[in-house]
């Protein structure tokens, strides 16, 4: 299930999926004035993702039904994990580091390839900063 609409759609719904945690991939769910990065092992949808407005897939993604209540709370908790992990990037107070670092992160998470293919406004969704931003710290990056 990699169809961006079918995902959104089902989000919307309040159903509830798992990042599968046995692979290298994850959901940037974009809301009005922030995203969020749902990584493996995360859950997406339910009561907590009512206004995403649009999801990206990062990396070759597979999503799958929560098989019981505790699997659920587990994925939740994994989901908070991924939050935190943002925040404390989110928290750095110079905008060109949270760049750096959040595209730092995605390459350590994933590889260059897959953090590639992730736009700019996404990322400056993820940590508060302008996209010219993330753009200005891909370029230093590519000529370090």
């Amino acid at each position: 299930m990699n169809d961006p609409v079918e995902i959104l759609s089902q989000v919307r719904q309040k159903e509830s999926l798992i990042v599968n945690p046995r692979k290298r991939n994850g959901v940037i769910l974009i809301k009005a004035y922030h995203a969020e990065f749902a990584g493996p092992g995360s859950v997406i949808g339910g009561e907590f993702d009512t206004e995403v407005i649009q999801v990206l897939a990062v990396g070759n993604l597979s999503l799958l039904h929560p098989q019981s209540t505790e699997e659920k709370i587990k994925a939740y908790l994994i989901r908070r994990q991924w939050i935190l992990l943002t925040k404390q990037i989110a928290d750095n107070p110079t905008p060109q580091q949270r760049a750096q670092i959040i595209l730092n992160q995605f390459e350590n998470w994933f590889d260059s390839a897959i953090a590639s293919q992730v736009c700019d406004e996404a990322f400056s969704l993820l940590v508060g900063v302008l996209p010219k931003t993330i753009a200005s710290a891909r370029r230093e990056i590519e000529n370090f």
